[in-house]
């Protein structure tokens, strides 16, 4: 990215996205609230940091993440995929991944998980900054869930 980019800390991004992620979606347990358009949501707040998840559901599906940083958007992911089980079987293994997202890049899930006859895989490109990646769950070899999502630092120049 530009260097005339204002970063704040980053571990301070990092640790709330962790929090956030895993008190979130991840948890099963987030209060979720259906909005007039029909979409989700999920909010998380904490100190000067505010997250706010909105998605469609269904299959497919799509949403977006965003961070905000004293009432300004700092940080977003945009993600679309799709479950193609019936009964969404992908979701407890989705959820255990989201809930070990690694501390250098809380966007997503860890590389690969094993859960039973599950096995989620995260491949991306780039850092907490600007990023691209996919996600797959497969049961026995075959790929049952696949998620792209790509995102960063939004509203940064000075």
């Amino acid at each position: 990215m530009d260097k005339k980019i204002n970063t704040m800390n980053k571990d301070a991004l990092k640790t709330f996205l962790i929090k956030a992620k895993k008190e979130g979606y991840a948890s099963g347990e987030t209060t979720t609230t259906k909005e007039a358009d029909g979409s989700y949501s999920t909010r998380y707040e904490s100190g000067d940091f505010k997250f706010h998840d909105n998605w469609f559901g269904g299959e497919p599906f799509g949403g977006r993440e965003v961070v905000f940083y004293k009432g300004k958007p700092y940080w977003m992911m945009i993600y679309y995929g799709v479950d193609l089980t019936d009964g969404n079987l992908a979701i407890p293994t989705l959820r255990k991944a989201l809930s070990q997202m690694p501390n250098d890049f809380p966007a997503r899930g860890p590389k690969s998980l094993e859960d039973g006859k599950f096995k989620y895989e995260n491949v991306w490109q780039g850092d907490i900054n600007d990023f691209v990646g996919k996600e797959t769950i497969s049961e026995s070899n075959k790929q049952i869930y696949e998620t792209n999502y790509s995102g960063g630092l939004v509203d940064q120049r000075k």
